[in-house]
């Protein structure tokens, strides 16, 4: 899973190179609203399309598909960050305190092999209520609820990590495929929050 999970920053990494060369960010800019709506549900039906070849070879494709689109999905934030003079600073923080928060969870889950499943239902709730407010706040674009929403994001896509690498030890999830995009999507939303929080 780590391996692959590893893997995964390669094709995400080529999306946001991607999405910057073809300047999508003036897209973005143009539809403050269709556009993040539109990503969005190209992304969840890459979710989709991932479940539903989990247990295929075409699994890890569609994963490595799903990821470049999330690397494309990157593309406003890292162009709002360029146009700042420590940008590129703040995105490599944004990305080491990814890391080492990661790290953090992973080998604390790992070592002390405790069960978090039980945050399951909560870290859904949460999950789905987060999101209500992401796209709420698309048509009302109020800042404060934007860092509130980013803060929150933190916290909770750090104890998904903490749910998701424990179910991982403890065989509560078997599938790799679906083991890495589970972990891949709780850091790649702890970065995007926590860049977006940095430059705010």
């Amino acid at each position: 899973t780590y391996w692959l999970l590893a893997l995964t920053m390669l094709p995400t990494i080529g999306g946001a190179l991607v999405g910057t060369q073809m300047n999508l960010a003036r897209v973005f800019a143009a539809n403050p609203i269709m556009a993040p709506l539109i990503m969005f549900g190209v992304m969840m039906g890459g979710l989709f399309v991932v479940s539903a070849l989990r247990n295929s070879a075409w699994g890890v494709a569609a994963l490595f598909g799903f990821t470049f689109v999330a690397g494309v999905a990157l593309t406003p934030i890292l162009t709002y960050a360029a146009g700042f003079a420590n940008g590129g600073q703040a995105v490599a923080l944004a990305a080491g305190m990814t890391a080492v928060i990661f790290f953090a969870l992973a080998g604390f889950a790992t070592a002390t092999k405790k069960d978090f499943s039980f945050m399951g239902k909560f870290l859904f709730i949460g999950l789905i209520l987060l999101i209500v407010a992401s796209l709420a706040n698309l048509f009302f674009q109020v800042p404060a609820m934007s860092l509130t929403i980013s803060a929150v994001a933190v916290l909770l896509f750090s104890a998904f990590i903490l749910h998701d690498v424990s179910r991982i030890v403890n065989g509560g999830e078997t599938n790799y495929v679906m083991a890495t995009l589970g972990i891949f999507l709780s850091i790649y939303n702890l970065f995007t929050s926590l860049l977006h929080l940095l430059l705010a």
